[in-house]
């Protein structure tokens, strides 16, 4: 039984709904760890209410998808010809790409996996920037805008906070990433998870995004609510955007179950709030804790969730497979993540009592009896529905290869040192210092432990996750950095029959291109690989991890509406300093 309960996982690309691991196990599902959404909202009286009318709802047809968003946009405050409601986050995606997306986009990994898949399943061409592991999987805007104009891309996506880590960019530097790639055929902030973020008062740009030609805002609504099985989620942007996507949508899009909630939310935005305020302390006291495992880093996150790496020695779908079926635990193992590994588990931020339960399961799976230092399986069996990305992730498995660490530590401070600095031309705007501690780079910790910085496409990120006070600014346009010498992880990797990052030569693999060091694009673009996180040696002692503390509860009335007018404008870069 418990074979063809974890066999589920090697069956695709996502984790098995709990509804198939209950039929495979004939027991109740496990405690979940893995599906990110709010554990305290609807309330207990919320769900007595849907019991008590599961006739009526399921019995009748929904009202029009027209009728359930204008009452949303009355809730939230929205134009509704500024928004379009699909079911669920990925029928937004889909249509974004059929309609919108004509030849390339970019987006940072890891991410969420649609982002990618679902562009490539329809032939465009796939930019991977791959987020650094050595600078805390951080994003710098400006590497990023360089890195889309090296590669032409068309689209550019950010998820604010990304998933799976929890990154998060403040939202003065979200526009400033618009204002420079404001001649792109569109831009895409993905706000699935912004609401459990407590890093600033408004981070979205939401209000933004109605006034911006080429900016689209996907939000989620069953992430927020606690209630995937709903399947709705919806979009803001201007006009003709928005109207493009609603045009495509069926009529009944969304069914009664979506409507039943969006008109019971006008009665119960006190409580909403009040459960992102306590996933926020959840989420402080669930780091503590994790923290506090011999081996185990905690990376900073905005989003309700957590990204962690496992002590050396142990294997993702190991610690996994061990959770489900010795400890009932459910935990996301990221293998099958692009751009990460399978040291790497995504665990969603749950009430304490169950953070107890998933601490000693864990100690129990890594360090009793050495159960944890497992063997790592040869392989993950990843399907993503394309075979272009199977080959890339079927080739190291997010591992690396053996032996290149140490070929590499030697030199590895030298290249480093060694990276061209990215000229600025406009400067970040002034963001505001929060009152919480700040983070510790990752990368300059390592750096004292004597660790290997991971060697990547774009080089080493300077800034920290929360943002700092002043940022750095974007790259020239078509100014590029000068092309490296070839390391000497890359020299093992040529020797092992790889194409390392960085050397120049083309992967055998038909329909693939690796990304020179600097960024450059090849001759034969087509998908972008991505450098993967390689093993590193142990750490002595733990990870200090620093979150962000919340921000007093504020004392609701009614439903937390959409922030007035500003009465200012988007801010505008200086023509003569525009990228592109």
């Amino acid at each position: 039984m418990a074979d063809n309960v974890t066999s589920l996982f090697r069956t695709g690309a996502h984790s098995p709904s709990m509804a198939a691991l209950a039929r495979e196990s004939g027991e109740s599902g496990p405690l979940d760890f893995c599906i990110p959404c709010n554990p305290y909202f609807p309330t207990p009286a919320m769900f007595d209410e849907l019991t008590h009318r599961l006739r009526e709802i399921i019995t009748f047809y929904p009202s029009s998808a027209d009728t359930i968003t204008g009452e949303l946009c009355n809730l939230l405050q929205l134009p509704p010809q500024c928004v379009a409601m699909g079911n669920g986050s990925t029928e937004l995606i889909t249509w974004i790409d059929h309609l919108l997306v004509r030849e390339s986009l970019a987006i940072p990994v890891p991410t969420f996996g649609r982002w990618t898949d679902q562009p490539m399943e329809t032939g465009k061409r796939v930019d991977m920037f791959p987020l650094q592991e050595s600078n805390g999987f951080a994003l710098d805007p400006a590497q990023y805008i360089q890195f889309i104009r090296s590669r032409g891309s068309r689209v550019a996506v950010i998820c604010n906070p990304n998933n799976p880590d929890g990154g998060f960019l403040p939202r003065q530097t979200i526009l400033a990433f618009c204002d420079a790639l404001a001649d792109l055929d569109l831009i895409i902030i993905d706000e699935s998870f912004l609401e459990f973020a407590d890093a600033e008062a408004e981070p979205s740009v939401v209000e933004d995004a109605v006034m911006r030609p080429n900016v689209v805002v996907l939000r989620s609504l069953g992430k927020n609510f606690g209630l995937h099985g709903i399947r709705f989620g919806y979009l803001v942007a201007n006009p003709s955007l928005a109207g493009k996507i609603r045009s495509m949508l069926p009529k009944w899009n969304l069914n009664s179950f979506a409507e039943t909630v969006v008109f019971m939310l006008r009665d119960h935005g006190a409580e909403y709030l009040e459960s992102l305020h306590q996933v926020r302390r959840d989420r402080l006291d669930m780091a503590r804790q994790l923290s506090q495992l011999p081996g185990l880093t905690v990376y900073p996150s905005q989003g309700n969730f957590l990204f962690v790496r496992l002590p050396v020695g142990a294997e993702g779908t190991v610690v996994r497979d061990q959770l489900l079926t010795e400890h009932r635990i459910l935990v996301r193992e990221c293998g099958n993540k692009i751009g990460s590994s399978s040291r790497f588990l995504r665990l969603v931020v749950r009430p304490q009592v169950d953070v107890r339960r998933l601490v000693s399961g864990l100690e129990s799976v890594l360090y009793g009896s050495r159960r944890g230092a497992a063997v790592p399986e040869p392989n993950n069996n990843y399907s993503s529905g394309t075979a272009a990305v199977d080959r890339l992730v079927s080739s190291t498995n997010g591992s690396g290869m053996q032996g290149l660490a140490a070929a590499a530590q030697g030199q590895g401070q030298d290249q480093r040192q060694q990276q061209p600095q990215l000229a600025p031309v406009a400067q970040w705007p002034q963001q505001q210092q929060q009152q919480q501690p700040q983070l510790a780079p990752v990368a300059q910790e390592r750096q004292q432990q004597g660790l290997l910085t991971a060697v990547g496409a774009m080089g080493q990120g300077q800034g920290q996750r929360q943002g700092q006070g002043q940022g750095q600014g974007f790259g020239q346009q078509g100014q590029q950095p000068q092309q490296q010498p070839m390391t000497a992880m890359a020299q093992a990797q040529q020797q092992a029959g790889l194409s390392p990052v960085g050397a120049g030569q083309p992967q055998q693999q038909p329909g693939l291109s690796p990304v020179a060091a600097n960024g450059q694009p090849q001759q034969e673009p087509w998908l972008t690989p991505v450098g993967q996180p390689q093993p590193q040696q142990q750490q002595p002692g733990l990870t200090p991890v620093a979150q962000p503390g919340p921000q007093p509860m504020p004392q609701p009335t009614r439903w937390p509406a959409a922030a007035a007018s500003r009465g200012t404008p988007w801010p505008e870069a200086p023509a003569n300093n525009r990228v592109g």
